[in-house]
């Protein structure tokens, strides 16, 4: 019979070591180092060689292998949740069976979302019931929410527990039909060491979860913190345990919140949800592109509008930029929501190829409206138009929406999708574009300047 190894890999990277360390040689986490017992089985070198001439064992499966085309796939249609933000991103609704992780940092909503899809859930039918569990607070603070929201019905149940074995106990008492557990990191698996939030407690709880939702069809929602960089806490492994992961975010200083899509096993992963705190809860926000727009009667100095792809959802956003001289030997840059370093290489672009010398003797000062984020290369040219426009004094003609990157030698470059792009700005009043060459699928009503480089665009200066 083998002899058994015993090995030691890492749980965030899962890189894999003779000894223990206490810190992983790959990826550098402390205490991350987990015992793997491994069996090792000879692999047989030619076709037709028995199993048991190759030293491992048959088992008899219980459940035999099924023609793919036999298998029922009605079972794992979506249900809606009844929130269409939120059923965009994941695809339909929830499937049951699934494990979807919300993640987002403390105070952006996830708490107030999760508790209106529960409420939502009950008002389906009488055999919806779904059952909230939160080892973060007690039952009294989760009904304060749900009287400021209006999430209170007889369908909805809640308990307040962090022992995973109570837990299973409530799922077998209340038969809900949906689960929430907020948060993942809070719940604890007595006959599993680690403390809790650990990453062994973490991923042993994840586990029992999800062969809770996949032996029962019960769909599972799981709360997921997130660390000072921004991504999921706890184990690697737990992104690969679940079905589905969202990332919720938002700023602080803005109501906006907007849920993204990371991995979906039933739908597209690149979908984006848009809401907005209200004071009685969270509402969906069908038509975001409003918000980020600022209406004003006739054109500004310093200002242009352009179109982004959030996912396969077209946002207009509007750029700011301006332009002051300065007496300092190192002028300023400052940037709000742009990339610091595509608004430095198009500040460079302008100088060399459009002659505009000043730059490197003013502060630049480059920002987005409404706290909108935008990494798009097409918003290049928006932004080169913006802060020619701040710099020469002459307002970009009102109603003028521009799309296109832009180059290191100032050739403005196509972008993808420029026939949604264009529409959604149709839709909201825009009817004039300033676009790259071959650019197809221009609304009609819309009329569309073609340019080939950062020269030409500066030409459609009013």
């Amino acid at each position: 019979m083998a002899k058994t190894k015993t090995l030691y890999r890492c749980s965030d990277c899962s890189h894999t070591v003779a000894k223990w360390v206490g810190r992983c040689p790959e990826c550098g986490t402390w205490g991350s180092m987990d015992e793997a017992p491994v069996q090792p089985v000879a692999v047989a070198s030619r076709a037709g060689t028995s199993l048991a001439r190759a030293g491992a064992a048959a088992v008899l499966p219980s459940t035999p292998a099924t023609p793919l085309s036999q298998i029922d796939g009605k079972a794992t249609h979506a249900k809606p949740t009844g929130i269409s933000e939120l059923d965009r991103v994941l695809g339909g609704g929830v499937v049951p069976g699934s494990v979807v992780l919300l993640a987002g940092e403390p105070g952006v909503g996830k708490s107030t979302l999760l508790l209106e899809v529960v409420h939502r859930w009950a008002l389906r039918g009488e055999a919806d019931r779904a059952l909230y569990v939160t080892g973060e607070e007690s039952a009294g603070q989760v009904r304060l929410r749900a009287d400021r929201t209006g999430a209170v019905h007889d369908r909805v149940y809640l308990a307040a527990e962090n022992d995973l074995a109570t837990i299973f106990g409530h799922v077998e008492q209340v038969k809900p039909t949906l689960l929430v557990v907020d948060s993942v990191q809070t719940m604890l698996a007595a006959d599993v060491e680690g403390v809790t939030g650990g990453v062994t407690q973490v991923r042993a709880v994840t586990s029992a979860l999800t062969s809770l939702a996949k032996s029962s069809g019960i769909p599972v929602l799981l709360v997921g913190h997130v660390t000072k960089d921004g991504a999921v806490a706890g184990p690697r492994s737990l992104e690969h345990l679940v079905d589905v992961v969202l990332h919720f975010e938002g700023d602080k200083h803005s109501t906006l919140r907007m849920i993204r899509g990371v991995k979906n096993r039933f739908g597209a992963a690149d979908e984006v949800g848009c809401f907005e705190l209200v004071e009685d809860g969270i509402v969906g926000v069908s038509d975001p592109s409003g918000l980020f727009l600022q209406h004003r009667d006739e054109a500004v100095p310093g200002t242009a509008v352009t179109v982004t792809m959030d996912g396969k959802r077209p946002l207009l956003g509007e750029l700011q930029a301006l332009v002051v001289p300065t007496h300092n030997p190192s002028p300023r840059r400052a940037v709000s929501g742009l990339d610091s370093a595509r608004v430095a290489m198009v500040l460079a672009v302008l100088e060399r190829r459009c002659g505009l010398g000043r730059l490197g003797n003013c502060d630049v000062y480059a920002s987005t409206v409404g706290g909108m984020r935008i990494t798009d290369p097409s918003a290049d040219l928006a932004l080169a138009l913006a802060v020619a426009s701040a710099v020469r004094d002459r307002p970009v003609p009102a109603g003028t929406v521009l799309l296109g990157e832009v180059g290191l030698a100032g050739e403005v470059r196509r972008v993808t999708g420029a026939g949604r792009r264009l529409a959604e700005a149709h839709r909201l009043g825009f009817d004039r574009g300033v676009v790259p060459r071959d650019v197809d699928g221009a609304p009609k009503g819309m009329k569309t300047f073609e340019v080939s480089n950062l020269a030409q665009a500066l030409s459609t200066l009013s």
